[in-house]
């Protein structure tokens, strides 16, 4: 580990898990731990607990957990020094780095300065004359001068390496244009710049720093849109376009759009609660962002093929979790005799502002939306295709987890199939027997299997021999709840234990002993994976006895060491093992 231990210690010491969860978690507590709703998957019941005398994190949904390292590493995106880094600035402490640590900083804080640098030099040459073409679509799109400023835009010259050579210049290498994304390298090995003749629009995270761009050409050349490429300081996954604006909004929801130019217009006709996916659907780390901000959301999608599915893989997602979601769908436009798409940049400047109001004020939940695309596949005019939708849509309403929503979308789904409400209600009830039976069967079988049940989750982590691995997580959870219950000097070796994972936290939290410290489960953040966290996290929430801890500790013991023995074979070779009981004797 690149920090000083009692540096470690201390960080650990002085950032209260409790105190810096519940700056994203609203938690309440329920015995001894504190529950809220998880920051890391969707849900509506709070699985999510702190534990404030171990200092760990573990959600009963999800399975992950740690100490609060891992969760500002997880919440934040952030790798484990640049973790260690946020913590210290949190609790306003120096931090002595080594040489390894201290060049991994200053990579990051290069390329995010870097393109900064950038998203000036697009800004500048936006009021210069190089800048006529962007300043004419804009005037043509109808992006005022303010709201240009107020989303940092830019243009990119008409040159090969306008970017590169200006950057150079100010001393940032080739290799950092590279690593972020603003440069590309040809076959012959030659660079050039990623963005030319574009609108530049810079994308901001949360924090302020400028991680990425997204951008538009303007003459009619392939791809129409480009954002930057997946970086060290840019996850698309990650981020959201205009969040760091919207996130100040003083209405009730926020709004995802599509296009980077849906959320400047939105914002300039006064909608400034919208916010884009940077060229990707909605992600689950997406959710986590937006849960910070707000519990409303409104889907805003293209209202063609593609944002009827993107849509439906939103509400997916959002299934069962804390959001109120609802839809907003944009009718299509009539050109010269036929109807087309249109998005929300065309709807505010040809209907206007008002007109997005309503429709955002009227907009409807997700199981409207659902029921109606349903709906939209049937001809309910013909008989067979009107049986064909009951089925389909009693599917659907027998998945809605209020019986009060059942009852209210049955009685909807029989006027459009015209059938009685009583009949609708049979069907759904029907499908609701049927999903029930399906969910039974499933839990018998894991049931009937409950070795699978004790397995880590993680395949790479899972255990080869049961046994000794359930001792050996016994040994860890008494480790932590009294170390006094062992010897002076280690009852068994890393290499007696069936599992390397346990054994090496085993391991680890005995040197913490032998250096004097208490060990602590938050303490091996820098030192296990995420994956080998959640679970190690895991095995704590099972419960250890105190009352027969000696005797627990024994018996684990004894049944580390015979397991160990049946691997090694010694069991099997009489003449080695009476060998074995000679030395003992001597």
């Amino acid at each position: 580990m690149a920090f000083p231990q009692n540096f470690m210690d201390e960080l650990i010491a002085r950032n209260d898990i409790v105190d810096v969860v519940s700056s994203y978690v609203q938690l309440s507590r329920k015995g001894a731990n504190l529950f809220g709703l998880c920051p890391f998957h969707s849900e509506k019941t709070g699985s999510f607990s702190v534990s404030p005398d171990k200092q760990i994190y573990y959600c009963f949904g999800c399975k992950r957990g740690g100490g609060v390292i891992n969760f500002i590493m997880e919440e934040e995106n952030l790798t484990f020094p640049d973790a260690v880094r946020f913590l210290a600035k949190r609790a306003g402490m120096e931090i002595p780095e080594e040489d390894g640590d201290q060049e991994a900083g200053r990579r990051r804080a290069r390329l995010l300065e870097l393109n900064r640098e950038a998203a000036r030099f697009y800004y500048q040459l936006l009021q210069q004359p190089e800048g006529d073409a962007v300043r004419a679509y804009l005037a043509k799109r109808k992006i005022t001068r303010q709201t240009a400023v107020r989303f940092g835009m830019g243009a990119s010259p008409n040159a090969w390496d306008a970017l590169l050579t200006a950057m150079t210049r100010r001393g940032y290498t080739k290799k950092e244009l590279l690593d972020a994304g603003l440069v590309v390298q040809n076959r012959n090995g030659g660079l050039y710049d990623k963005f030319r003749n574009r609108l530049m629009l810079p994308v901001i995270d949360t924090r302020g720093d400028v991680v990425a761009f997204g951008s538009r050409v303007l003459d009619g050349s392939e791809p129409k849109y480009m954002n930057s490429s997946e970086t060290p300081v840019y996850s698309k996954r990650r981020v959201l376009y205009g969040l760091n604006l919207a996130k100040k909004t003083k209405r009730p929801n926020i709004i995802l759009c599509e296009g980077n130019l849906d959320i400047v217009t939105l914002h300039q006709a006064g909608f400034d609660n919208a916010v884009a996916s940077m060229g990707t659907a909605l992600t689950v780390e997406q959710i986590r962002l937006l849960s910070r901000f707000t519990r409303e959301l409104v889907l805003c999608y293209d209202n063609d093929n593609a944002g009827k599915v993107a849509t439906e893989r939103a509400l997916q997602l959002l299934d069962n979790s804390e959001f109120t979601v609802k839809v907003l769908q944009l009718p299509r436009r009539l050109v010269d005799g036929t109807y087309v798409k249109q998005d929300a940049d065309d709807f505010i400047k040809f209907q206007g502002p008002d007109a997005f109001e309503r429709l955002l004020t009227g907009s409807e939940n997700g199981v409207e939306f659902r029921m109606a695309q349903v709906a939209g596949k049937y001809d309910l005019q013909n008989d067979e295709a009107r049986v064909a939708y009951c089925e389909e849509i009693s599917t659907l309403l027998a998945s809605l987890p209020s019986a009060v929503e059942r009852e209210i979308y049955t009685t909807r789904a029989a006027e459009v199939a015209r059938i009685t409400p009583e009949a609708m209600k049979l069907e759904v009830q029907r499908a609701f027997r049927r999903q029930a039976a399906r969910e039974k069967r499933a839990q018998t079988r894991k049931d009937l299997n409950p070795a699978a049940a004790l397995q880590p989750q993680e395949r790479s982590l899972r255990y080869e021999n049961l046994r000794s691995a359930r001792a050996e997580e016994g040994i860890i959870r008494l480790f932590l709840l009294d170390e006094s219950l062992f010897p002076s000097d280690p009852p068994l070796t890393p290499e007696q234990f069936s599992s390397p994972l346990l054994g090496r936290v085993f391991s680890l939290l005995w040197q913490a002993r032998k250096d004097g410290r208490p060990p602590s489960l938050a303490a091996l953040a820098g030192s296990l994976t995420q994956e080998e966290m959640n679970h190690i996290t895991s095995v704590c929430q099972h419960p250890e006895s105190a009352r027969n801890a000696s005797q627990a500790l024994s018996d684990y013991i004894r049944i580390i060491r015979s397991e160990a023995e049946k691997r090694s074979g010694r069991e099997m070779d009489p003449l080695l093992a009476a060998t074995e009981k000679y030395k003992d004797k001597k």
